[in-house]
């Protein structure tokens, strides 16, 4: 799996990236935490399906098990993929706002 594959899950595989960028996380805090800032309820499978495609692409880490839970972390490759990602899509969102603004009466 290459970072470029990751492109085709996008929208998930940055609100995970996005959460880890602030500290490691288990599932459920990644689940909750992802609901709190966008909005967006992922179920587990798609939650640990996206973990899997980044953690073979690179971008994040397990970390050892505390009990019952399996922490993971962005990696440095993750947090350079996040940024360059996060940078395109506020260019493409400044874009398309001053085009709106432009047309609009």
């Amino acid at each position: 799996m290459t970072r470029d594959s990751i492109r085709g899950s996008s929208d998930r595989s940055i609100l995970v990236l996005t959460s880890l960028a602030g500290g490691p996380k288990h599932g459920y805090a990644l689940i909750k935490d992802i609901a709190d800032f966008a909005g967006v309820k992922l179920g587990a499978g798609t939650l640990y399906g996206a973990l899997a495609q980044l953690e073979r692409a690179g971008l994040v880490e397990a970390l050892p098990a505390e009990e019952r839970r399996h922490p993971y972390q962005i990696t440095p490759a993750g947090q350079q993929h996040l940024r360059e990602r996060l940078s395109e899509s506020a260019r493409i969102a400044e874009i398309g706002l001053r085009r709106i603004a432009l047309a609009s009466p």
